[in-house]
């Protein structure tokens, strides 16, 4: 159970209250408040974590600057000994963690094991490349440039940045923390982490996990607290060299607050299906039932508007249509297919996107029906333009359909949107499948498959709103580093004669 066993020593018994994590220990914030978590299921409050003071974060990061220096100077076999080491006890303790997650965030209980072993499987995976890629530098000669001699030989390697800020969002707060903190630790840098609010214990219970794996005190600390009060000192705090975020619109308020610092910003999408006429509808079917409706809709990644041709669009409706029909409804702890959205406000958001849509004249396939933060899966079909579901990120189980006339006219949407993250398109002509890839404004486009994050490897990124810079775990470590040249001098041009 969580808070028990092993982990029995991030609970303050006393109060029943989480407790953050600072400088290799569990702590009790000094300011006497803390922070509930709603369970989604039951709306009721299920944990309560530290409200963290400003101070405890400067001290934090006090903590952090002193222990990265030595583990700057830490030879990367080592570091990576113990990535693999906090690996094996992640995944060792997968069961506690991954009932924090069905608790917090209502994700279905197998799913939430696979997270944390996906978890698990990543900072393994980022031990072993981190090792390839920093322990390779370059050398280049100074006469290859026109008009010198080789006078100058220059050295290049990659050196970390200092400290990391890792913001997690509620979604994955165990994958999404540690595709943040292992490249982080791989290269040499601190980390703090602030999870989110839904999602902290989760989030506590991983750090813990790296505590237990012996990494030294203060390099790695995690803060818990109200946005609005340790938020904006965070992203603005000038102990800060890196920010790595994912979530939503705060992202872009964080990118005009805070200094010159490098971004790694994913910020949602609005992710387009095109479907054209010679696609396999059957597997058009099951990939807009998964990519759509798996996690309630809750990801960055869901497809988040289906572009399907008129000439096909009575058969693709009718087919998703009677698939989702048959998705299971209800808590999380009975694996069902649609659990509660995290909120309630988030519930109340979906419902109002609904009613515009049935305002305006959507065709509803499914009966609308809502108990408390649980709602039921919904396809619209003959959405139009005017209508907000088809621009407006829902981030729950109601899908809209657009019908087109034209490849273009699904292209000229896709690219309309604020959004870029992801977006897929369905045909057996793999040569219109790159034109309409080349064409779609977004960081990646899946060609019959549903949009996904991953696997963890891969490159992840968005353009326009959607995000900064590239996610994955080669191109996180070489955010989280930079390159440092020494050249040597030479008093006369020197060549190798062979």
């Amino acid at each position: 159970m969580a808070g028990t066993g092993v982990f029995a020593e991030i609970l303050d018994n006393d109060t029943g209250i989480y407790k953050f994590y600072t400088n290799g220990e569990w702590k009790i914030s000094s300011s006497a408040k803390s922070v509930p978590i709603i369970n989604p299921t039951t709306r009721n409050t299920h944990f309560n974590v530290q409200a963290c003071t400003q101070e405890e974060v400067n001290k934090m990061i006090e903590s952090a600057k002193v222990a990265q220096k030595l583990w700057a100077k830490t030879p990367l076999w080592r570091r990576a000994e113990l990535l693999h080491k906090a690996a094996a006890i992640l995944k060792e303790h997968k069961a506690p963690i991954a009932e924090c997650l069905v608790k917090e965030i209502a994700k279905p209980a197998k799913d939430a094991v696979t997270e944390v072993v996906r978890s698990g499987d990543l900072v393994s995976y980022c031990a072993e490349e981190g090792v390839r890629i920093l322990g390779e530098g370059k050398f280049l000669v100074s006469d290859s440039f026109p008009g010198n001699e080789r006078t100058k030989y220059c050295l290049t390697s990659k050196i970390p940045l200092g400290v990391v800020l890792a913001i997690p969002p509620f979604n994955y707060p165990v994958n999404l923390a540690v595709s943040k903190l292992a490249p982080a630790l791989i290269s040499g840098n601190a980390l703090v982490l602030k999870p989110p609010t839904q999602g902290a214990v989760a989030a506590l219970h991983m750090m813990h996990c790296f505590h237990l794996a012996g990494f030294p005190k203060g390099l790695i600390s995690c803060v818990t607290g109200k946005g609005s009060e340790i938020g904006d000192f965070l992203t603005m705090h000038p102990g800060v060299n890196c920010i790595s975020f994912t979530g939503g619109d705060t992202g872009i308020a964080i990118s005009k607050k805070a200094g010159m610092v490098p971004f790694q910003m994913e910020l949602g999408g609005k992710d387009a299906c095109i479907i054209i006429e010679d696609a396999d509808l059957d597997l058009v079917a099951a990939n807009i039932v998964k990519g759509g409706f798996s996690y309630s809709g809750q990801r960055c990644t869901a497809v988040k508007v289906v572009l399907v041709m008129e000439s096909v669009a009575d058969v693709v409706v009718e087919k998703v249509t009677a698939k989702v029909a048959k998705l299971t409804v209800g808590p999380p702890e009975d694996d069902c297919d649609i659990t509660p959205v995290v909120t309630e406000s988030s519930a109340n958001f979906i419902e109002g996107l609904v009613m515009d849509a049935k305002q305006k004249g959507a065709t509803f396939c499914h009966e609308y029906k809502r108990e408390g933060n649980l709602i039921w899966p919904v396809l619209l079909d003959n959405v139009r333009p005017e209508m907000r579901i088809a621009w407006e990120e829902p981030f729950g189980p109601v899908l809209p359909v657009i019908r087109i006339k034209s490849v273009q006219e699904g292209i000229n949407h896709c690219n309309a949107s604020n959004f870029g993250l992801q977006g897929c398109v369905f045909t057996r002509d793999i040569n219109k499948a790159i034109l309409i890839s080349d064409a779609m404004e977004t960081g990646t486009v899946q060609i019959n498959s549903a949009p996904a994050r991953g696997p963890d490897h891969f490159p992840f990124q968005g353009v326009k709103d959607s995000g900064i810079g590239s996610q994955g775990i080669t191109n996180s470590i070489d955010m989280m580093t930079k390159v440092k040249s020494t050249v040597i001098n030479l008093p006369t041009p020197s060549y190798t004669m062979g």
